[in-house]
């Protein structure tokens, strides 16, 4: 097979995996009325079919990334596609909450070593440069709409089928890229074959899924109850536990060298920044078109189509760009078109039309978040020792998770406060509730604001090309 013709179906099969993983972060929304009707879960028990997924994707993430490096990254990817296969059958198959919740956990699970290990094979595949550029472009996009086309496909098959399609689709997806991954991907590992590091992988996994359950309990507990204060407590301690014993480890799990890097450090605090406001945008004007406008779920996942073709056009013209002008030159450039889609969307009405007020925003933002995207992830992949990609690959796609889940939580706990305030005072719930989003959507864009001023101290390409390569 032509070199050309097999790395074209390594992006393939990357991009597939994460346009799998990060589906099945949003598709499950539109179904969990269907889900709570089918197997009796309560309102405190349908909220964990999401956590459940959140909290073990955004734990495992560090781990799988840095396992990928160690034991190779085909092997590991295959490993990840197994689990997600296989939870995503059990899932469609529950007749009990506490497998379906089991189910979502594994699943939660193979998307952490799936995501990172994915945006390995591509960085280990392509030679810095335009070529790679295309690549994490298109990685990127297949994130973003996948993110935005969940509420499509799942009003489509809940409505057409049922809900459990939302997980047997996933088994002939699965099924396609491990044959796809066993005919066209090399298997390559850090060479110098360093054990796994034990005491690391403990510390900093139990470190973050303390911390993502302290900031999904905030959904229903307030920021000073024990549950929320407990976790985040433990959370800080281990990962401050975590943070010492790599620098005493020989061998360390992250090794903190890669820190130094500036163009790793300034990304992973641009795309945290970012996806805090990005996450919740799907979020809030979903609610919006169906709360205020009276859209239905399938009506308000179509209405999401702009948002997705902007992603990947903004994703298309990033991977261009970047050799050209190098990434701090687009990650401003998006970052400040993504503030500006929010300070737009910070003048919505509850009278406007979806076409008047929510449809320029939003071409706004995702065509800005398409841009950053392949940004960031070529700036925090620079200059990083080949045997580090499936650690910074984790990093990324750590910092995107926490960064999302910690800003949903916050933004839509300061919403939800605004609208209740105007509701007691008397204002008409459309109304009220318009106001909160305003004011989620004006503290976003000034998130993403501190995000531009971050990406500046981006090494700019002659100084990135010029850093020492992060080692083990």
């Amino acid at each position: 097979m032509r070199t050309e013709g097999r790395t074209g179906l390594v992006l393939f099969a990357s991009c597939l995996a994460q346009f799998m993983v990060v589906l099945d972060v949003s598709i499950v929304n539109v179904a969990l009325p269907s889900m709570r009707d089918a197997l009796g879960f309560d309102a405190e028990g349908l909220a964990w079919v999401i956590n459940a997924y959140t909290l073990a994707f955004a734990g495992f993430l560090l781990l799988g990334g840095r396992a990928a490096d160690l034991f190779g990254r085909r092997r590991v990817f295959l490993v990840g596609l197994g689990l997600f296969g296989l939870a995503s059958l059990i899932g469609g198959m529950a007749n009990h909450p506490a497998l379906l919740l089991a189910a979502r956990a594994v699943q939660g699970l193979g998307g952490a070593v799936l995501s990172p290990a994915s945006l390995a094979i591509l960085q280990t595949t392509y030679p810095e440069g335009a070529s790679r550029s295309r690549a994490f472009g298109w990685w990127a996009a297949m994130g973003g709409v996948g993110g935005a086309a969940g509420g499509l496909a799942g009003g489509l098959l809940v409505g057409l089928l049922s809900w459990r399609w939302i997980f047997f689709v996933n088994v002939p997806v699965v099924v396609l890229t491990a044959v796809l991954t066993l005919a066209v991907v090399r298997e390559t590992r850090d060479e110098s074959r360093p054990g796994l590091d034990v005491t690391g992988a403990v510390l900093v996994t139990s470190g973050l899924v303390a911390l993502v359950y302290g900031v999904v309990s905030l959904e229903s507990e307030p920021w000073v109850s024990p549950q929320v204060l407990g976790a985040m407590a433990l959370a800080v301690v281990l990962l401050i536990a975590f943070v010492v014993s790599q620098r005493r480890s020989s061998h360390p799990l992250v090794p903190l060298s890669v820190f130094r890097l500036r163009s790793v450090s300034t990304a992973n605090v641009v795309i945290l920044l970012i996806t805090s406001a990005m996450f919740s945008m799907w979020f809030f004007v979903s609610l919006h078109m169906q709360d205020v406008l009276g859209l239905d779920a399938l009506t308000a996942g179509l209405a999401f189509l702009p948002q997705s073709f902007s992603v990947v056009i903004g994703s298309q013209i990033s991977s261009r760009l970047l050799p050209r002008v190098g990434p701090r030159a687009v990650l401003v450039g998006g970052g400040t078109l993504t503030a500006a889609g929010f300070a737009w969307f910070a003048f919505l009405t509850p009278t406007e039309s979806w076409a008047a007020g929510i449809l320029g925003p939003g071409i706004a933002v995702t065509l800005g978040i398409g841009l950053v995207f392949p940004a960031v992830t070529t700036a925090a992949t620079t200059g990083v020792d080949g045997g580090l990609a499936g650690l910074v690959s984790g990093l990324v796609t750590t910092s995107r998770q926490i960064g999302g889940a910690v800003g949903l939580s916050v933004l839509s706990t300061l919403a939800a406060a605004h609208t209740a305030s105007l509701v007691a005072a008397g204002t008409a719930a459309p109304v009220a509730q318009t106001a909160g989003t305003t004011r989620a959507f004006a503290v976003s864009a000034v998130v993403v604001a501190a995000a531009v001023v971050v990406a500046l101290f981006v090494p700019a390409p002659s100084r990135a090309a010029d850093q020492e390569p992060a080692r083990v």
